[in-house]
């Protein structure tokens, strides 16, 4: 049974790859974490994890056994959101990734009500640009922009993700303001790393379609770093008009070609696939797809 009530714990470990974060997120102490990993690969007659003062890895038999234990331990959780549903009201900690600029701009200051509406339920929220796995790592709902190959995954639409080509006015007063999508060649234009036609910008307008080979100084994986050196004159950019519309608004950026339509997304939550759906799941996207019925409007959607 030790062995048993070690998994959360050996689970924690494994997906935070600290024994301090572990112990934080657990609520006891590192030496308690350290001392229940000890007895249950005393247990277990085997290694589980390899440990340096600067990293912690998983031998080949942790591997294996990390593979059932957080697929028993998330069931397990599972299990608990079924009940907590008989309950009534939503509850247990829920855990959200979300692309680093929208999650601080616009899922970040939603927190503190959704929390005032539903006083039961604790957010763990991880930010990051790159697509995680929501079984692999524990995650009941993610926020993502663009496509959704993952076809287990269920996904509801936030709202529309538009994009729009700028630049300072510095940069246009020093440079000039091109009049042809051509002329973009001759510009520096700033890349976001993680798009997938990172040099090639695509413009459609009445149905016809120009793809337009770009070049530039500053390539950067963060929407928010990007809109930093464009705001410093650096160059012309492609930013999300969540991120851009408050600073065309003022000024600090100017808008190019709003005649062309660049590619548009959108944002979804997405879910992994259950029989039971979380009632902290559910309340949580409800919550978020009736905000940004309201938001979108204001980023030119």
């Amino acid at each position: 049974m030790e062995g048993f009530s070690a998994i959360p714990v050996f689970v924690a470990v494994v997906e935070s790859a600290s024994f301090s974060a572990a112990a934080r997120d657990l609520g006891i102490s590192k030496s308690a974490v350290s001392k229940r990993i000890n007895l249950l690969e005393q247990q277990l007659g085997v290694k589980l994890l390899q440990r340096t003062t600067r990293k912690l890895s998983l031998t080949e038999a942790g591997q294996q056994y990390y593979q059932y234990a957080a697929q028993a331990y998330h069931s397990a959780k599972q299990a608990e959101d079924v009940v907590a549903q008989l309950q009534g009201e939503p509850q247990g900690r829920l855990r959200i990734n979300t692309p680093m600029s929208f999650g601080r701009l616009h899922i970040a200051p939603l927190i503190a009500k959704f929390l005032a509406l539903y006083p039961k339920i604790s957010i763990d929220m991880v930010m990051d640009d790159k697509q995680v796995d929501l079984v692999a790592e524990g995650f009941d709902v993610a926020i993502r922009a663009g496509d959704l190959p993952d076809s287990s995954l269920i996904a509801r639409q936030l709202a529309p993700l538009h994009n729009v080509l700028c630049a300072s006015p510095a940069y246009l007063e020093k440079h000039g303001r091109p009049s042809e999508l051509e002329q973009l060649r001759q510009h520096n234009c700033l890349q976001f790393t993680y798009s997938r036609d990172v040099k090639e910008w695509l413009f459609v307008r009445n149905g016809q379609s120009q793809a337009i080979e770009v070049k530039g100084n500053f390539r950067v994986n963060n929407s928010e770093a990007m809109r930093e050196a464009m705001l410093q004159g650096l160059g012309i950019g492609r930013l999300p008009t969540f991120i851009a519309a408050p600073d065309i608004k003022a000024g600090r950026l100017e808008a190019l070609f709003e005649d062309y339509a660049m590619p548009s997304k959108s944002i979804h939550a997405v879910f992994a696939e259950r029989q039971f759906l979380p009632a902290k799941v559910r309340v949580f996207i409800d919550f978020a797809v009736e905000h940004f019925a309201q938001e979108q409007r204001q980023w030119g959607a």
